[in-house]
């Protein structure tokens, strides 16, 4: 194989499956599951310090060599993206793009979107201003979103990029996330068309196959929120 991708059900996760099903490279799933503690094991983390996934192992990287690791899912895209050349411009206009909303998602939307995950969905205690507040913000972020398709049909432009494989991911749950995309008509259009798409079929399909029983137990909830330095 040559890439090994250390991976679990997750919007992160599944940004990195999106790209390899939609080129059709070989690759090697290995599932983290997150939720009884496999992302800490001393192996994963020589990859993935930060011990979170997904990371990707390339063993046959662009000039030959040791093997390279990369972590965090942004810059896994980024770095598959610069060796295929697979949807990511060389054109500087076009290029600066697709890495300005590809970095909108790294900073705002997946930050926001896991923050309202969290204190909507497991917060032992509701708190109020905590929910209204993420709330709120990922309904903003939609719209933000919303104004950017509206005369385009991805959101750098015509063609599908590594920014559409990183938002959609964290568009996929906006039920839990208390959102109704009927009131975001472009985004609904872009969410629907990229749904359709035979390798977000087979990325989410490959999905259920590792996570069979997606839910989230109290101890499973002590091993993800629960962590120090320590």
């Amino acid at each position: 194989m040559s890439y090994d991708l250390y991976y679990w059900t997750t919007p992160n996760g599944h940004k990195v499956t999106l790209f390899l099903e939609e080129t059709g490279l070989n690759y090697r799933l290995i599932p983290i599951n997150i939720s009884i503690g496999d992302q800490f094991q001393p192996d994963f983390l020589k990859i993935a310090p930060n011990n979170r996934i997904p990371a990707l192992v390339d063993h046959d990287p662009q000039g030959g060599g040791q093997a390279i690791s990369i972590f965090e899912s942004g810059a896994i895209l980024l770095y598959l993206a610069e060796k295929t050349g697979y949807f990511l411009s060389k054109e500087i206009r076009q290029r600066t793009e697709v890495l300005q909303w590809l970095f909108w998602q790294m900073a705002g939307l997946g930050p926001m979107a896991g923050q309202n995950h969290h204190f909507v969905q497991y917060a032992p205690e509701k708190i109020p201003y905590a929910m209204t507040r993420y709330i709120n913000e990922t309904n903003r972020l939609y719209g933000v979103l919303n104004k950017r398709l509206a005369d385009r049909q991805f959101v750098a432009g015509n063609d599908y990029s590594i920014a559409d494989m990183a938002i959609y991911p964290w568009i996929v749950p906006y039920e839990r996330q208390q959102q109704d995309i009927n009131e975001f008509p472009h985004l609904k259009r872009w969410f629907e068309s990229i749904a359709q798409r035979p390798a977000t079929i087979k990325a989410y399909d490959r999905a259920k196959e590792v996570n069979t029983t997606p839910t989230v137990t109290e101890e499973a909830k002590k091993i993800l929120f629960g962590q120090r330095a320590t």
